[in-house]
């Protein structure tokens, strides 16, 4: 949907056909960060104050170390994921886009798209199908560099929020995401290397802290599951077909940044199709994509290595500000000199612990 207001931005005729109906529910962190605001807000897409819960910055505990810093310029929000589903139909259909739901697509051929009983002639095909994209394989497009998975499992819990932020607990095997989503709701997602360690009761048992926030409270909803990869395919276009959101590729939810890059890329494919060269999406998706990658390998290799993760935790909560300027750069609020100088003082801290 992100993917179509941004093209009728540019003036085309735009037809979604979705085999799934509203309301579309995904498993999903819901925290969206200040610089996906800010995308959002680009699609005319409208938050209001009742549909989630802000949030100031983010917090990390690791056992009885924890650190927290505020987002350089903004705030966070979470949102349930059928709640921002529903203000993006909405303004999608301000929009004029035209939507056929329940409307699986059977295939693809050149400027065609074909549905049951018929076939749609176009200019161009979007795959936004998600990380088990089907126009992705029909494209021929499948190719991966690199493919890194881990399992997700998502719960809602009735509790009161117990602080201004959005929390990441660290854990031996495991790590949780605590989102805010409405004075009396939280989001939390369990991620971990395999099904058995994503499973909440095994995972709390490993994070004491959280497991005593929890205890009694009402869980509300679905539990639901689902896959989180870092995946980076060689390329996300083909002669009329282009990729975008998890279809092109992803980064791990550890980053906070899958919506942020799906909505931004939604703009930067628009722009090339209204040129007609795919070209300049292929570069503006690598360069949207760099440094989401590199924290998500960061964060990944401290999710593996315990002690590596407890040393710059420990050299973090003796210099705060420290997280805040490593905060700033991944909401992308730095510059290369910066990056360089946190990372300079990082490594003295660790030393120094």
């Amino acid at each position: 949907m992100a993917t179509a207001i941004a093209a009728r931005q540019k003036g085309f005729t735009v037809v979604v056909a979705d085999g799934a109906e509203p309301p579309i529910d995904k498993p999903c962190g819901e925290g969206m960060l200040p610089g996906t605001q800010a995308a959002l807000r680009s699609l005319r897409v409208a938050l209001a104050c009742e549909d989630g819960q802000h949030f100031r910055g983010i917090r990390f505990v690791s056992g009885d170390t924890h650190v927290a810093a505020d987002f350089p310029s903004g705030q966070g929000i979470g949102v349930r994921r059928t709640t921002l589903h529903q203000r993006l139909l909405e303004a999608a259909e301000r929009a004029g886009v035209r939507f056929l739901w329940k409307t699986p697509v059977r295939g693809i051929a050149p400027h065609e798209v074909q549905l049951p009983g018929r076939a749609i002639a176009t200019r161009w095909i979007i795959g936004a199908d998600g990380s088990g994209s089907r126009v992705r394989r029909w494209a021929g497009l499948d190719k991966a560099v690199r493919r890194q998975q881990r399992n997700a499992t998502r719960r809602h819990y009735r509790v009161r929020p117990w602080n201004e932020y959005m929390e990441i607990h660290w854990g031996a095997r495991s790590q949780a995401y605590v989102t805010p989503i409405s004075p009396e709701e939280v989001c939390i997602v369990i991620t971990a290397g395999n099904a058995e360690e994503a499973n909440f009761e095994t995972a709390l048992a490993g994070l004491p802290q959280l497991r005593e926030r929890l205890a009694g409270a009402e869980i509300v909803g679905r539990h639901r599951g689902a896959i989180t990869a870092l995946h980076r395919l060689r390329r996300v276009s083909c002669g009329d077909v282009a990729l975008v959101g998890d279809a092109s590729g992803s980064v791990d939810a550890i980053t906070g940044e899958g919506l942020r890059l799906g909505f931004r890329q939604a703009h930067a494919l628009a722009s090339a199709m209204a040129f007609g060269d795919l070209s300049r999406y292929e570069r503006a998706h690598r360069n949207l994509s760099r440094r989401p990658r590199c924290i998500g390998r960061l964060m990944l290799h401290l999710a593996r290595n315990s002690w590596l993760r407890d040393r710059s935790m420990r050299a973090m909560q003796r210099r705060p500000d420290l997280f805040g300027r490593l905060l700033a750069i991944h909401v992308g609020h730095a510059t290369p000199g910066h990056m360089l100088a946190a990372g300079a003082q990082l490594g003295w801290q660790f030393l120094a612990v």
